[in-house]
């Protein structure tokens, strides 16, 4: 047995799944493993309420609110996460190319998305390609190709002739461009406030959303029924009436628009989750919000109807599986974090990690 890494003998309650727990488990060559290693191995204890390294499904490593930033930054934001537990980050777009922490062990895993595709002026600068639609598919295959497995597309936007949110892509060049990162093996998410890009972009073969503040209905109904995920970013929705006061001189009916669509997220994305629509935990640091605030995030799904339970799945186990990373399983790579208290019975538990183990070495604490 290699001795490279201490065997991290884990007790109290070993959290696998909503219904699945075991009483102890092992770390051994930076694996987990459920069977006792010999008594003559020495261990040391780490003992609370371990779950699977946290996950935010959408956040922005290597951006701040003004673009891209130095790789130190970069490092600093990965290293916030992983003190936070947050030990899995989807990127859900960046303009800069942080696959270097890939070759870092001491940083979370990172599941990127390359950069975001917007239409000229209509995001936020120095943030994504901005490119004409008769564009979109070769920068969705080049964007495919440069990340890890998804594509961000910029859903919506201010239409300043509208003065109002409108779709970016038309439906048809859409679902041509969808279907070009498929055949890449890269699924496609989309920044959508808005109602109608819901509709459009679910007709062209999106794969997953993220805000979703203009789902209705009608088009919950559709996402259920094609099995659209949705990544809320409630905790950056708080920012909604701020977006709205910075508009409302220029555009008072987006001003209303997003008033209207802050006042009801709640009952949005209950709706969404009551329709059996997908859920995931995601913060949308690195724009508007610091890192490392994915329990604040897990806390907020709560308040859409989600028991302690299935937010701290969203965040956990549901969202590890919807990105292809192991949870607490025999051979997993030992990616946990430990608690004094159990979150299930208090969600804001996830703030404060007791220990944080990630690839088997222990961090902190």
């Amino acid at each position: 047995m290699s001795t490279q890494q201490p065997v991290l003998h884990l007790t109290g309650e070993i959290i696998a799944g909503p219904e699945e727990s075991h009483a102890e488990a092992w770390v051994v060559d930076g694996r987990l493993t459920f069977d006792r290693p010999p008594a003559s191995v020495p261990t040391e204890e780490l003992h609370g309420f371990v779950l699977p390294g946290l996950v935010d499904a959408h956040c922005h490593v290597g951006l701040d609110a003004d673009g891209g930033v130095p790789q130190e930054e970069a490092e600093e934001q990965a290293v916030t996460e992983r003190e936070a537990g947050t030990l899995l980050l989807r990127d859900a777009g960046s303009p800069v190319d942080t696959s270097w922490i890939h070759d870092r062990e001491d940083l979370p895993r990172l599941v990127r998305a390359g950069r975001h595709i917007a239409r000229p002026k209509r995001y936020i600068r120095n943030f994504a390609h901005e490119i004409e639609p008769d564009q979109l598919v070769e920068y969705v295959r080049q964007e495919a190709r440069a990340g890890d497995g998804w594509v961000k597309l910029v859903g919506d936007w201010i239409d300043r002739e509208a003065g109002d949110l409108r779709p970016l892509w038309p439906v048809d060049i859409a679902r041509e461009a969808i279907a070009a990162a498929h055949a890449e093996g890269a699924r496609v998410t989309a920044h959508c406030f808005d109602e109608q890009s819901l509709f459009d972009l679910a007709e062209a073969g999106i794969d997953c959303i993220e805000h979703a503040t203009g789902l209705t209905p009608e088009s919950v109904e559709i996402f259920a029924a094609r099995d659209i995920a949705i990544a809320p970013t409630l905790i950056n929705i708080e920012n909604f009436p701020k977006f709205a006061a910075a508009g409302e001189a220029k555009f008072p009916a987006y001003a209303a628009h997003m008033r209207d669509m802050f006042e009801r997220r709640f009952e949005t994305i209950g709706l969404a989750r009551e329709a059996g629509v997908r859920v995931y935990a995601g913060t949308d640091a690195g724009g508007q919000l610091p890192h490392g605030l994915i329990a604040q995030e897990v806390e907020a799904l709560t308040s859409v109807g989600m028991s302690a339970t299935e937010a701290i799945g969203a965040a956990t186990w549901e969202a590890r599986q919807w990105l292809g990373h192991e949870g607490l399983a025999e051979g997993a790579s030992a990616d946990v974090v430990v608690y004094d208290r159990d979150p299930r019975q208090d969600v804001r538990a996830l703030a404060d990690p007791a220990h944080v183990v990630l690839r088997g070495v222990r961090h902190g604490g």
